[in-house]
């Protein structure tokens, strides 16, 4: 065994940190706090909630302010079973405390972000180390522990995945803190109990499991707790996701018997369901089969075994999703995982606990991208849990590069030159293949039907040129430090540069852009009809459905397609039917109408049939008369 040690050149870095320990943490503390901001606050609030989903959600918790009831989810007057209600109870509370705006609809995801960047820091800088074949003193531990936090914590929160669904009102950004603190909480615990050394496994019975009252460690019980949550988040995938990863890695390794009577598990699913049932206990005594059919048969298991709302993929789908969703880092992925061993499951079992991260960190990556390839129902949203997972992998694969490429004893084998080389070949052309596809996306944009000609609104603002030469700028950059070996441990950071710019100089005006064209309009509209509409007059909106529209203007709308009033008359049944529920509901002969030029011509009606209130980008909001409208229908 050789002892490793630290070239000259970074040890002058390291100095102060080793004599200043509190220092160190304050400065790391800060740091994670501008990460943070910079991340998942900054203009957190500053654009409008975007069409289809997010505003699905935001008005189901206003409605839960407005009506106090807090167990059935409505939008628009009907009940929403999509989703448990944590986040609409933590977006209510965000309401009384920031008002209703989409600062506090999107503070949950951000939280959550937040709570899951934190936790992978802690964790890396506690266990944040590959096991190899030499010796390192306390001091130099040390260091390692800390480059493996930094990196890994920058890398979890800076992501396209994370960064999206951070800053978007939906649960899936809850789900993945919620699940990935729990797991992190588990191997706390896992480690904790570990340097008890006790030996149970020959001891195990399944009664001891029953007559055990005694408390786990305080990190298996915040386990429990987390996955209560994550399951009044989510549903059942907040339990079943944690119980494949934590089975498998458990087996792997040998101890799961040891573990399980560790862990307590009788206890924690006591916890787990005074946490997560009561709510679903209440919503199905007051909904009855509705929910149950709505929720458990359609979101959870026909999602996995059928294709739901039309979001099928081919089986490699995943594949692209984390090369994009996970880029730069994507590419050292591979690289990564396979630095970790996995097959060499004796070297494994005989490697303390806290010494398994790497490992519990790629089981934690391959279930769930296993899970949900199986999955018949695609969504790119899906595998953002694995996020955390991959960028500990990551992480541990830069700190050791850094660790042995700087190393002063020849007698260590860094990793292999022809893996680095390649891996570093290919983030080289991905990059540029980026800047390339920044630089001409405006020729491969399709048109959008809300945006009046969007290619030329991304050519006018020049934000893909800007793309396109920072992305070009880091490729130039990773191909000089892949020149000199000494410098390999530069590779992260100059890819954590590039993104971050472009982070902030294209993504953030972007985000800000397609607001402007996109979802401006609708909320200018929206906002408009408090002042025109007359008392009782409906809002309808035909073509498209948009569900922004009913959450800025506070009121019911009635969504029809084209195809609610064609449909009828090619069965051969004129939509009477329609006719009927329309004119059943009391209220004025005229309507408001918010719609595009070519479904009210695709109606039937001329420009003398109805009153243009207001116009806004490709949008229209007018006033005709119901009688008119359904007649022009009937006689096309």
């Amino acid at each position: 065994m050789t002892t490793l040690k630290i070239a000259k050149p970074l040890k002058q870095y390291w100095k102060s940190f080793d004599q200043h320990p509190k220092t160190t943490w304050g400065l790391s503390i800060v740091g994670l706090l501008l990460i943070c901001s910079l991340a998942f606050l900054w203009n957190l609030g500053n654009t409008g909630l975007v069409d289809e989903t997010e505003p699905l959600f935001a008005e189901a918790a206003r409605q839960m302010v407005l009506t106090g009831d807090w167990i059935t989810p409505y939008f628009n007057g009907e009940t929403r079973f999509d989703k448990p209600p944590l986040v609409y109870w933590l977006m209510a509370v965000g309401y009384h405390v920031f008002g209703v705006n989409e600062w506090a609809v999107r503070f949950p995801s951000a939280l959550g972000a937040i709570v899951l960047t934190v936790s992978c820091f802690l964790t890396l800088r506690s266990f944040g180390f590959f096991p190899s074949n030499f010796t390192v003193d306390s001091r130099q531990k040390n260091r390692q522990l800390w480059l493996s936090a930094w990196i890994g914590g920058a890398i979890a929160a800076f992501n396209p995945e994370t960064l999206v669904w951070a800053r978007q009102g939906v649960s899936d950004m809850l789900l993945s803190g919620c699940m990935g603190t729990a797991l992190f909480c588990f191997f706390w615990g896992y480690v904790e109990d570990g340097k008890k050394q006790t030996e149970t496994a020959e001891q195990f019975s399944i009664s001891q499991l029953f007559l055990d009252f005694s408390l786990p460690n305080k990190w298996y019980l915040a386990f429990y707790v987390l996955l209560g949550l994550a399951v009044l988040t989510k549903g059942p995938v907040g339990i079943v996701l944690p119980g494949l990863i934590l089975i498998s890695f458990l087996l792997y390794l040998g101890n799961f018997r040891q573990v399980l009577q560790e862990a307590k598990p009788i206890l924690g699913a006591i916890i787990f369901t005074v946490i997560a049932l009561p709510w679903y206990v209440l919503v199905i005594l007051r909904n009855g089969q509705t929910y149950i059919d709505s929720f458990f048969g359609y979101h959870n298991i026909e999602r996995f075994t059928n294709v739901v709302n039309g979001h099928d993929a081919p089986w490699y789908f995943y594949f692209i999703v984390v090369l994009i969703g996970f880029m730069p880092w994507s590419i050292y992925l591979p690289l990564a995982i396979f630095r970790s061993q996995f097959w060499q499951r004796s070297f494994w079992r005989q490697q303390p606990r806290d010494r398994q991260l790497g490992l519990f960190a790629l089981f934690w990556f391959a279930c769930i991208f296993i899970f949900f390839s199986i999955s018949v129902t695609k969504l790119p949203s899906y595998v953002l849990p694995l996020m955390p997972a991959a960028s500990i992998l990551v992480a541990l694969l830069s700190c050791e590069l850094i660790v042995q490429q700087t190393s002063a004893d020849q007698e260590i084998k860094p990793l292999k030159n022809r893996g680095i080389l390649i891996t570093g070949g290919f983030n080289i052309f991905f990059l540029v293949l980026l800047g390339i596809v920044c630089i001409y996306s405006p020729q491969f944009i399709g048109s959008d039907p809300a945006v009046i000609n969007l290619p030329e609104v991304v050519e006018n603002s020049g934000l893909h040129l800007r793309g396109g030469i920072i992305w070009l700028i880091a490729a130039i950059l990773i191909a000089w430090i892949l020149r000199y070996p000494s410098q390999w441990g530069w590779l992260m950071t100059a890819n954590l540069a590039g993104f971050i710019a472009f982070f902030i100089f294209l993504v953030n005006p972007a985000i800000f852009l397609l607001d402007e064209v996109r979802q401006l309009p609708l909320r200018q509209l929206s906002y408009q009809i408090d002042r025109v509409e007359k008392p009782q007059e409906e809002l309808w909106m035909i073509g498209f459905r948009k569900p922004t529209v009913v959450y800025y203007s506070e009121r019911h709308v009635y969504f029809y397609t084209a195809l609610d009033f064609f449909k009828g008359i090619v069965e051969g049944q004129p939509i009477y039917h329609l006719f009927d529920s329309i004119q059943n509901r009391p209220n004025l002969s005229t309507i408001m109408v918010i719609s595009r030029l070519k479904e009210i011509e695709r109606l039937g009606l001329q420009s003398q049939d109805y009153q243009i209130l207001d116009k806004k980008g490709r949008y229209l909001l007018i006033r005709v008369e119901k009688k008119i409208l359904l007649d022009r229908v009937l006689n096309l």
